[in-house]
């Protein structure tokens, strides 16, 4: 744990990483969606809340479920990817935790507190689709994550009758560099954004 990662990976994970447009014809299999996530659960959040809830959109009947709730510029690379994840928030995370932070009466932190419960559900379940998206990387997939979709109705398919919400989308697959993929876009210096105090 205490050797940086050489360049090849930094590269893989950061630096030639890519948000990608287009996909080859080339499978994602189950157990490869499982591997992705038993990388993602080992990501910290906060009291171990966990309160991230996947669905990895494969088959054609999924995707067709999947298709009207999607803005027009994200359908068709969408139906092409091999997956799409819709990363998930369940606002009663904290059901669970009596199981997933058991040295400490957690659960009572949250009921009743709904600006608690939003924040941390929010946050964390964000946190988890970003370490989704290095996880799925570090594995060798491409990812393209986007938020242009109808967020009411897609629930409403994927969730009813849940306190569960969709937070964003993420297409993973093995991207076509050839295809429809962007300059690399300007990043922040460091003294532009941060400072050590």
């Amino acid at each position: 744990m205490s050797s940086p990662l050489n360049d090849a990976a930094l590269d893989q994970l950061f630096r030639s990483a890519r948000t990608f447009n287009a996909w080859q014809d080339k499978e994602v299999t189950d157990q490869q969606l499982k591997e992705l996530y038993d990388l993602v659960k080992m990501g910290p959040t906060s009291a171990n809340s966990s309160p991230v809830r996947l669905v990895f959109i494969k088959s054609q009947d999924a995707k067709a479920r999947l298709k009207p709730f999607l803005s027009e510029n994200n359908a068709e690379k969408t139906m092409a990817a091999p997956v799409t994840a819709i990363i998930a928030t369940d606002f009663a995370f904290y059901d669970h935790l009596p199981k997933l932070f058991p040295h400490a009466d957690a659960r009572s932190w949250f009921v009743g507190n709904e600006a608690l419960v939003e924040a941390t559900a929010f946050r964390n379940s964000t946190l988890q689709g970003g370490y989704l998206i290095m996880a799925a990387r570090s594995l060798g997939l491409d990812c393209g994550p986007m938020s242009g979709y109808d967020q009411a109705g897609l629930d409403a398919e994927f969730f009813p009758g849940t306190q569960v919400k969709s937070n964003f989308l993420v297409n993973i697959g093995y991207g076509d560099p050839n295809k429809n993929l962007f300059g690399r876009l300007p990043r922040f210096d460091f003294d532009e954004v941060a400072q050590v105090l």
